[in-house]
């Protein structure tokens, strides 16, 4: 069955049982990682033809799942059982910013989100990234967070800052630049 009604006083369960409400900030941190899972997930499916690009979002997916679950458990013993983040997940993130980077025309001005569906769903995952990064921050200071996970997070809004122009590239679109006029 797929409803409790647990839930319809406004509180959820946090993995180990402890029920809190549903505007927690553990809550709210996992819930917008769950969010930007979901973006994450749309985009992949839109650049599906991009081999490499797919493969690479699906695996963020999974990152985010383990950082989902991670935030979403408070009890030490609970927690030391769940799967981790690897030791090299950041460290691989930013290789792929830079391998993508590096096919990129420099940047001379700030981007102004847009220029073909798909970079935009890229631009409004990384919106969301840059949310949870928020709600994970402001948890850490409640909680004690693995840095790590910080990390993965602040990374990955920057590989969706990458890959949405790099999409652009990909489709021969023009991206579009802030102007003062």
């Amino acid at each position: 069955m797929i409803y409790t009604k647990t839930g319809d006083k406004g509180t959820t369960s946090l993995v180990g049982g402890r029920r809190v409400k549903k505007c927690d900030p553990r809550v709210e941190a996992y819930g917008t990682v769950d969010e930007l899972n979901s973006h994450i997930g749309l985009l992949a499916e839109m650049v599906f033809r991009y081999e490499e690009l797919y493969k690479q979002l699906k695996k963020v997916q999974n990152n985010l799942f383990v950082i989902q679950t991670l935030l979403a458990t408070e009890d030490e013993s609970i927690y030391e059982k769940l799967p981790h983040l690897g030791d090299n997940a950041v460290s691989e993130m930013e290789s792929w910013i830079d391998a993508i980077d590096a096919k990129l025309p420099k940047l001379n001005s700030f981007v102004i989100p847009g220029g073909s569906i798909t970079s935009a769903q890229a631009h409004v995952a990384r919106t969301v990234c840059r949310r949870a990064e928020r709600e994970t921050v402001r948890l850490s200071e409640q909680e004690n967070i693995d840095g790590q996970l910080l990390k993965y997070v602040n990374r990955t809004s920057d590989y969706l800052f990458v890959i949405s122009r790099y999409i652009l590239l990909l489709e021969n679109r023009k991206e579009n630049f802030w102007s003062a006029e």
